[in-house]
């Protein structure tokens, strides 16, 4: 696996995001296979992990925990705060003193006295980007992280926090089918030293191409609700999927890994942390490092999906209005 760089720590290129283990996408696997997940990835050559407080309400960090107890010193380690489960609820919550108890709280769940790069998962607007920050960075001065990082905010707000505390990452979501990041933060994140953490880099396993029914998603699934993923949206975007193949056969590789490969192109601060439940899939994005994309690939795809095709937002109204990135 080759390498790139996170608040000067070389990780793999392509991490592993653990949420889908335990969370969002209906049934999640049990956690003996979801922990055999875990260990495959890095047997596989993934240091990049990358969970969060909120992901299963807890239980993603405690799975996570027990890969981490055995091969800490070989795992870099990314997890959130600021937005986690509260009497069965999603709350966003950046005051200070909740950040503090989910810290002390991770730090158990992880089995570990310190989190490499330790993320505001979503900015409470009511609680000024400063006010978090800056509790975030005591917590580095008390060694219990060691770096911070921020997501789903705009380029001006990781402006603002940059002047509190260096921000070693910022995390939003990254592919081919939502291209936000391309308006400012890309930009701006190279300019500051920050990597750019790429979420969702297949846009919730569209990419893959095995999405193909506009109405089988399952119970407890996220997507069910999200507008990309109504079916008459469904039914235009599937049109972008089968230009895309064409360059996929050039390069005879899958579509899963000429998005990934796409990703990479975009400049060496970007690292996708793609998440799977299947060990194939996992092997598959992995190998996307090896795929070289010329120009006129990288152009077409470009152009094949700019915004203006792109059918549906990728949040519904009241998501979208937690969230502080650009939107075209």
């Amino acid at each position: 696996m080759k390498q790139r760089t996170i608040a000067g720590n070389w990780v793999s290129e392509i991490g592993l995001g653990c949420m889908n283990l335990s969370h969002a996408y209906g049934t999640p696997p049990s956690e003996q296979d979801g922990i055999s997940l875990l260990e495959k990835a890095l047997d596989l050559g993934v240091t990049h992990f990358d969970t969060a407080a909120l992901y299963g309400f807890g239980k993603n960090e405690e799975l996570v925990g027990k890969l981490l107890k055995s091969h800490r010193d070989r795992i870099f380690l990314a997890s959130k705060c600021g937005m986690r489960g509260v009497d069965g609820k999603r709350v966003i919550d950046g005051r200070p003193e909740t950040l503090r108890a989910t810290i002390e709280q991770s730090l158990l769940s992880l089995q570990t006295d310190v989190i490499d790069l330790y993320y505001l998962h979503r900015w409470d607007k009511n609680v000024p980007i400063e006010e978090s920050v800056g509790e975030l960075s005591r917590m580095v001065e008390e060694g219990k992280i060691k770096s911070i990082g921020l997501s789903e905010v705009s380029a001006k707000t990781l402006r603002a926090a940059h002047l509190v505390h260096p921000i070693a990452a910022l995390q939003t979501e990254y592919s081919l089918w939502t291209r936000n990041p391309e308006i400012a933060c890309l930009d701006t994140c190279k300019e500051l030293g920050t990597a750019f953490v790429a979420f969702s880099p297949l846009a919730r396993g569209f990419l893959s191409g095995d999405i193909t029914d506009p109405n089988g998603f399952v119970d407890k699934d996220i997507r069910k609700g999200m507008p990309r993923f109504q079916p008459e949206n469904i039914r235009k975007n599937l049109k972008l999927i089968e230009q895309m193949r064409n360059v996929a056969n050039e390069l005879d590789c899958t579509l899963s890994q000429l998005s990934l490969a796409w990703l990479l192109h975009q400049g060496p601060h970007v690292l996708p942390i793609p998440g799977t439940t299947k060990t194939t899939h996992l092997q598959d994005n992995i190998r996307a490092s090896a795929i070289k994309l010329n120009d006129l690939q990288i152009k077409k795809l470009d152009t094949v999906f700019e915004h203006k095709n792109i059918s549906g937002s990728r949040y519904p109204a009241a998501t979208q209005n937690e969230i502080d990135t650009e939107e075209f």
